[in-house]
């Protein structure tokens, strides 16, 4: 899994009602986790970069995938539109080129 990307672009996972979504992006990330799954990269853009901030129920999870190696890449722009530039937690703030570069770099691309 060392050459895909996890693009994360809403505050949890699915179309479903928010706490099933954020349930189901919570259990995704713990078994990365668990299963040693290591994306090259997860990027977060739109409502996704809300998981990377503070009060997020998946903080500790991303912290844990950082420190693994894995890169997360929090979309600036959207950072800025909802005004979460200071609560950023974990990931590194980039930008659409960013992203884009990520998605290059992979073999394999996935959208939750």
């Amino acid at each position: 899994m060392q050459d895909t990307v996890i693009l994360i672009n809403r505050e949890g996972m699915g179309v479903a009602p928010a706490d099933l979504q954020k349930t189901l992006i919570t259990t995704y990330l713990k078994l990365l986790i668990d299963n040693k799954l290591k994306p090259y990269a997860i990027c977060f853009y739109g409502e996704g970069v809300k998981l990377t901030v503070e009060g997020s129920p998946v903080i500790d999870s991303l912290k844990t995938l950082e420190a693994g190696g894995v890169s997360l890449v929090v979309c600036m722009t959207c950072l800025k539109y909802f005004n979460l530039v200071e609560q950023l937690r974990v990931g590194v703030i980039g930008g659409m080129g960013d992203i884009m570069l990520a998605q290059q770099r992979a073999a394999k691309v996935i959208t939750l």
